[in-house]
């Protein structure tokens, strides 16, 4: 068997698509085709299942993917291995990652990987916290972060710090209470409200709180859905609406007086961030290294 073919063949089982294991391993869509054909013909077996849309294993293939994983992750850990009894680390991390967690956890944890580490490389890709589950359940990354937590047998989720959101209002005299005082749920639900999109942690925290206490979103004033937290600060701030927002993302701007924040009178937006990974995919050396330096960092520090 070709240690290229293997390669071939996981990714074409992670994906279930021979057009995106192409693009992945930057070779043709007929180099894949040929790559199984080749594994198949020396196996004297069908790997794959090509029948109607979707793309699936068949025994023989679901019994070989197991192996091909140990085959593919003994070599990756053996040149991490001696890479690091060389004292050199190298190899680049791709982290898919919700926007609070990459704006105010991320950056602290990557600058202490990187100096203990200084040869690996990052790419950091922000989106919301759905769309980064539903990456590592498509195979498109190994592992991500997220602001909520999705209930999927597939992935293990891995708390690393709790957060909690706070109503932020215009900095006018007609919200006069000191910061981080206390608004009635009344006074909050008047008003006009900025929201984050659709599949982000913070819109899923704030929608399943509220309907514990009996209000619908469509019973709420909201004026916009917005995706990125920057603009939704900078709308507050000019007075366009209230917001509810991560307790990390206000903290410096509350002391600047670019807008205020407060809690809400018995109720509380309380959420956890977790590490998520996919359980039934054998992590890299490099991201596995990865992952267990997060979790220390995570027990060891205060973010």
């Amino acid at each position: 068997m070709d240690f290229r073919q293997l390669e071939t063949f996981i990714q074409v089982a992670n994906l279930k698509s021979f057009s995106r294991a192409a693009e992945k391993l930057y070779i043709t869509q007929p180099t894949v085709s040929n790559h199984i054909q080749s594994l198949e013909k020396e196996l004297g077996s069908i790997l794959i299942n090509r029948s109607g849309k979707s793309i699936t294993l068949t025994e023989a293939g679901s019994l070989l993917y197991k192996y091909a994983i140990n085959i593919i992750n003994s070599c990756e850990m053996a040149k991490f291995d001696l890479a690091a009894y060389k004292g050199r680390i190298q190899g680049h991390l791709c982290i898919y990652s919700s926007s609070i967690p990459s704006k105010y956890i991320l950056p602290k944890i990557i600058y202490e990987f990187s100096t203990k580490y200084p040869e690996v490389t990052f790419s950091l890709v922000d989106m919301d916290s759905a769309d980064v589950v539903q990456s590592i359940l498509d195979g498109d990354t190994d592992f991500g972060i997220v602001g909520a937590k999705y209930e999927e047998n597939k992935l293990n989720n891995i708390e690393l710090v709790e957060d909690s959101l706070l109503v932020i209002t215009p900095n006018n005299p007609r919200f006069s209470k000191p910061n981080y005082s206390h608004l009635a749920l009344d006074e909050v639900i008047k008003e006009r409200i900025l929201l984050r999109e659709e599949g982000s942690g913070t819109r899923n925290l704030v929608e399943a709180t509220l309907k514990k206490h009996n209000i619908d979103l469509e019973s709420l004033n909201v004026t916009a859905y917005v995706e990125d937290t920057e603009v939704i600060k900078q709308l507050v701030s000019l007075g366009a609406g209230i917001s509810f927002l991560s307790s990390k993302a206000v903290f410096d701007d509350i002391k600047l007086g670019k807008y205020k924040a407060y809690y809400v009178e018995g109720i509380e937006f309380s959420r956890k961030f977790y590490f998520v990974y996919h359980n039934k995919r054998q992590l890299s050396p490099l991201n596995e290294t990865f992952r267990d330096f997060v979790i220390s960092y995570i027990k060891d520090n205060s973010i």
